[in-house]
């Protein structure tokens, strides 16, 4: 078991029957051992594009993701032009969350950020101090290495099954579960 850090890639096991995070595939932005953890699921779009939510926003043709249970009321963003965005934190390499919001609406405004640059969640996913280490030891979780396409350019219907296909070995066959099990 991958230890969690900052920017690791979490997928729910195949059989994890939670609605909130079945066949899920989470980014850990915050990960410590005292405050807790904090992430966003990016496989799983809403049928809602950002200047539905939020007004007196620039057009952008964006959908918006559900990035967890925690703060359903809440907006967030991950992008990809932390060097142009202030106050931006760094996720991992080409990976950023956040920054001043002010300046993001002037950046999308003058067609510095385009769509392929940001995608907004609804939410996000959240764990207390050392529940997210009691997940990984029950074995809720795999552990991935995070790679800025899996946010800006894969398919989320397909990222978990791809990303459990890139682990290999036994991931490769679990990445082949069919979604929904009929009994015989």
């Amino acid at each position: 078991m991958k230890k969690p850090t900052k920017g690791t890639i979490l997928l729910s096991e195949p059989f994890m029957l939670d609605p909130n995070f079945k066949r899920s595939v989470v980014l850990l932005c915050e990960h410590g051992e005292e405050d807790g953890s904090v992430g966003f699921v990016i496989n799983k779009p809403l049928e809602i594009k950002v200047n539905d939510l939020i007004t007196d926003f620039p057009e952008i043709e964006s959908h918006v993701y559900y990035g967890g249970p925690v703060a359903t009321d809440t907006i967030h963003y991950i992008h990809n032009v932390g060097e142009l965005l202030d106050d931006s934190m760094k996720v991992t390499r080409g990976i950023y969350w956040g920054g001043d919001f002010t300046k993001l609406k002037f950046l999308i405004d003058s067609k510095l950020i385009l769509p392929h640059n940001i995608r907004f969640y609804v939410g996000y996913s959240g764990w207390s101090q050392g529940q997210l280490h009691e997940e990984l030891a029950f074995k809720s979780w795999v552990s991935a290495r995070m790679h800025p396409n899996y946010i800006f350019k894969s398919k989320p219907d397909h990222l978990w099954q791809q990303i459990m296909y890139n682990l290999g070995d036994t991931f490769s066959v679990i990445a082949q579960i069919p979604e929904t099990q009929f009994l015989n």
